[in-house]
């Protein structure tokens, strides 16, 4: 079953919400498992730093849909899924970022 977009702000935020502790959990695979996990350290700094960045323009009210792909895109997409389970989540935060909440058709 697809994940659907949210419908409300209030959605939305909790769905960035989660994906740092996805995040946290993919960085400590990292640091108990080094050699295995290689290269893949960068990707929690920069999935960090934009999902803190989205939800700080969230709570100053700020934030702006744009159809344009999120910076951790292009990281994720070439990541192994075994490594990144969480992507789909990723994905989805993208996806509203780029079409905006649900609406009713």
């Amino acid at each position: 079953m697809a994940m659907k977009r949210p419908a409300t702000m209030v959605a939305y935020k909790d769905l960035i919400n989660q994906a740092p502790v996805e995040v946290d959990e993919l960085r400590m695979s990292i640091e108990y498992d080094e050699e295995f996990m290689e290269g893949s350290m960068a990707l929690v700094g920069v999935q960090n730093k934009e999902l803190q960045g989205l939800l700080d323009s969230i709570e100053k009210d700020e934030y702006q849909f744009k159809d344009k792909d999120l910076g951790y895109m292009t990281s994720i997409e070439g990541s192994n899924p075994g490594i990144m389970p969480f992507r789909p989540l990723l994905r989805l935060i993208n996806q509203t970022h780029r079409k905006g909440l649900e609406t009713e058709e």
